[in-house]
């Protein structure tokens, strides 16, 4: 491999568990680091490019869900591999034309290290533009879900909101989420481990366990 091929070498994804890679990085609200997040949930997401459709529906509903993220202990965090200059420019635009804000900051990433330090340049759609990819990382920094869109298919926010819910309940809990799960809804409890604890949740007779295995109960 020459020194050309090598410089261009996509690194690999952070997998979920991971730490998130540090960066700094300039933004539409200054300089920002990784770190200046630590202690705050946040998700971490790119776009392709400002002023196009798709995009434009994606930060239109960030921006409507961004008071429901930060109460629930989460920032928001866009990129794209624009400029800075593009990245004022379109927020202000959409301010104009849509009469939204866009409150939380934007990297501009035109030499993609951000990007490609996060496995969000996937060369089969495009070798210059970030897909539509999704970081959730917790207050440690650590990534604890993935998500990957191609540039054609806008994201549900709502989705990405519920998963930061259904997190933060595993952690504050001890617990795991079914489907669909929603703030309120109950959440599973971890099947027993030997066969006389399974032997004694059935004998319990707890109208919430369906079986040994499968046990629901209200959070809290």
């Amino acid at each position: 491999m020459d020194q050309a091929e090598s410089s261009d070498a996509q690194p690999r994804m952070p997998r979920i568990g991971e730490p998130a890679p540090a960066f700094e990085a300039e933004t539409t609200q200054g300089d920002l680091r990784l770190d200046d997040y630590a202690g705050s949930w946040l998700v971490f997401f790119s776009h392709p490019a400002d002023f196009t459709p798709v995009c434009t529906t994606e930060f239109l509903a960030f921006a409507k869900l961004y008071p429901a993220f930060k109460e629930n202990g989460c920032e928001l965090l866009g990129l794209s591999t624009d400029s800075v200059y593009s990245h004022i420019a379109w927020v202000r635009n959409i301010e104009t034309v849509f009469g939204v804000r866009i409150a939380f900051p934007i990297v501009a990433d035109a030499g993609r290290e951000v990007a490609r330090a996060y496995g969000m340049i996937m060369p089969a759609e495009s070798g210059t533009e970030a897909v539509r990819t999704v970081f959730v990382i917790d207050d440690r920094q650590i990534v604890r879900a993935v998500l990957s869109y191609p540039m054609t298919t806008g994201r549900s926010v709502d989705e990405i909101l519920r998963l930061v819910q259904a997190l933060r309940a595993t952690d504050r809990h001890g617990v795991a989420t079914p489907a669909g799960w929603l703030p309120g809804d109950k959440v599973i409890v971890a099947p027993p481990r030997t066969q006389e604890m399974a032997e004694e949740r059935v004998k319990a007779g707890d109208p919430d366990c369906r079986d040994w295995y499968f046990c629901l109960r209200t959070p809290g």
